[in-house]
């Protein structure tokens, strides 16, 4: 199983209409291609921080996508690179340790199986030799 965080850049001069029958079109290619779509964001219109095609701006979607088994993401991909209303994308694996030091929501399964973190109190003598350094200098 893992989850992953796919980006997509469309043309910003697109109506929000047919942003949205494009990000329909994403889902839908993923869940036929086995993956569930745990969350989508659409950022509205922002900067880039360099112009791609001559455009300044971009509208910005990311899907949080889990897959359980195989790999949508070369056919997902290849559908994105072909279509010219999107100007870039982009597919991460998400991290899980970094997710919950983030305080983000994981599936119960993947929180079952990390252990606890022991926490030390001030002053109960078990905090890091650090201290012993910063008086010797």
């Amino acid at each position: 199983m893992g989850l992953y965080e796919l980006a997509v850049l469309f043309d910003p001069r697109l109506p929000d209409e047919e942003v949205a029958e494009l990000s329909d079109g994403v889902k839908d290619l993923l869940s036929g291609l086995g993956a569930e779509i745990v969350k989508e964001e659409s950022w509205g219109t922002k900067r880039l921080a360099y112009p791609i095609q001559k455009l300044t701006e971009a509208r910005y979607v990311f899907f949080t996508v889990k897959v359980d088994d195989g790999n949508p993401f070369p056919e997902v991909e290849k559908r994105l690179e072909q279509n010219d209303k999107v100007l870039r994308y982009m597919t991460v694996r998400l991290d899980q340790g970094r997710l919950r030091r983030r305080g983000e929501e994981l599936e119960p399964a993947a929180v079952a199986a990390v252990p606890p973190v022991a926490s030390v109190a001030p002053g109960s003598g078990s905090e890091p030799a650090a201290a012993e350094h910063k008086e010797a200098s």
